[in-house]
């Protein structure tokens, strides 16, 4: 079936499926990238959490665009490349909408709150001070790289948290519940400043008239979403056949029309905040059964994940790579982990922590990945869309950094968290583990136990 399908798409593409072609070439990265994924996944060690699988996709690309002659058959022209890329950012817009929980958003503690907005606001307001003063990049563009890294990585994060809520530490005081309930709102934080910079990058005229036009985008972005959000959430009716993988077929389609709609309208902006407000007033609106959507949006994420840091890693070309550069970035990355671990530790300072929950909750707040890869390239994108050579360079030294970025905190992210979970948080009483053993829901004592309230009884996710 397979090579049918490709002999029926060669007789009508012809040099597109040879190698050096685009579809040639986007078939190798997927079928490379996925093998490197399963490759890095692999490589366990004793009481640690694997490592990220995207790491393998993203050196997959990375190796297949800097190998000599392989490098000559793999061809993939930006349009192509970027136009899959922003499909990627679609599906992890509508996946992050869906992800959010109303009844959560009200439970909230407010160090939720302030861990999801604070470091990641302190660390692009740090990266957009150092960039500008050690890699020459304007205030604009400072604070698009500042958005870009200041996101958390849900890749990372999650699994390695549930790996040590599973095992129970840190369940009694609602660590691992806090982390991946903050990260979300975290990320989201950091696609709509990302995509308010972008537009105010990209418009022409005054500073006045680009903040103006930037309120506008984000204006504009969440009146589309809600209007898209109502008109899904009840087309298509209830009584139709096959109704999850409609709703999954529209939610996902006015999604990838929205990214490049609004970008093709001059708003690119919009495009991302009206994902999200559709896909969250959606699973609002469908209730208890927008999880059987999320599987579906799951299985297309499974596809373009490869795709996606196959392709970041694509775009790294090592002979057009500046020293200076890779050098000051990485200063700029390093500092500003630097800062944002401070400041994460002062966010959790009155949450009822131990100075070592503090400590684990600080370095567990480093790891980035996936926003990176998906909203990374997308000024590069941009800029090459309006033939500009001197925003495709700062275009490229954002692109850079965020590269660097993966390829740096993923697993780094991934080990401290596996390696100081043990170390930094407490496992569950002895108490807390008989009540389990009599029947007891946890957190729930008998009756001649006082109970105990924790961050983690209250704000269940």
């Amino acid at each position: 079936m397979a090579a049918l399908l490709f002999g029926v798409v060669w007789s009508i593409t012809a040099k597109e499926c040879e190698p050096g072609g685009n579809l040639f070439s986007i078939l190798l990265l997927l079928l490379c990238a996925v093998v490197g994924g399963k490759l890095v996944g692999l490589i366990k060690f004793p009481t640690l959490p694997p490592l990220p699988s995207l790491l393998g996709m993203l050196l997959s690309g990375f190796i297949l665009r800097n190998v000599p002659y392989v490098s000559e058959v793999f061809v993939i022209q930006h349009k192509w490349s970027g136009s899959l890329r922003n499909i990627a950012l679609a599906i992890i817009l509508v996946r992050a909408g869906l992800g959010l929980d109303a009844k959560a958003l009200q439970k909230l503690k407010l160090v939720c709150l302030r861990l999801a907005c604070g470091p990641c606001t302190i660390e692009a307001c740090s990266v957009a001070v150092i960039s500008h003063f050690l890699m020459g990049l304007p205030w604009i563009w400072g604070f698009i790289l500042g958005f870009v890294l200041g996101a958390v990585s849900p890749a990372v994060v999650v699994p390695s948290m549930l790996l040590l809520q599973k095992v129970g530490y840190g369940v009694e005081q609602g660590i691992p519940t806090l982390l991946m309930a903050a990260g979300s709102f975290d990320d989201i934080l950091a696609i709509t400043g990302f995509n308010i910079f972008l537009g105010m990058a990209f418009s022409t005229g005054s500073t006045l008239y680009s903040v103006f036009r930037g309120v506008i985008e984000v204006v504009g972005g969440m009146v589309a979403g809600v209007a898209l959000g109502f008109f899904i959430r009840y087309f298509p009716s209830k009584d139709q056949e096959s109704l999850v993988m409609k709703r999954a077929y529209l939610l996902l389609g006015l999604s990838v029309f929205a990214v490049f709609g609004s970008a093709a309208a001059g708003f690119s902006g919009s495009g991302g905040l009206c994902t999200l407000v559709l896909a969250f007033l959606a699973g609002i609106g469908w209730g208890s059964s927008k999880g059987a959507v999320e599987d579906i949006v799951g299985v297309a994420w499974d596809i373009f994940q490869p795709l996606l840091f196959g392709l970041i890693g694509a775009e790294i070309s090592v002979t057009s790579l500046n020293p200076s550069t890779v050098g000051l970035g990485v200063a700029t990355l390093s500092i500003a982990l630097v800062i944002r671990i401070v400041f994460t530790f002062v966010m959790v300072l009155f949450a009822g922590f131990n100075f070592k929950e503090k400590l684990f909750v600080s370095l567990a707040w480093v790891p980035k990945a996936t926003v990176q890869a998906a909203i990374g390239s997308v000024a590069l994108d941009t800029a090459r869309e309006k033939q500009n050579v001197l925003l495709e360079k700062y275009g490229m030294d954002v692109l850079t950094v965020a590269f660097l970025a993966i390829l740096i905190t993923a697993p780094m992210g991934a080990l401290i968290i596996g390696l100081a979970g043990p170390r930094l948080l407490r496992k569950p009483n002895s108490d807390q583990l008989e009540n389990e053993g009599m029947g007891l829901p946890k957190g729930e004592e008998p009756a001649d136990n006082h109970k105990r309230q924790s961050f983690g009884d209250e704000s269940t996710i």
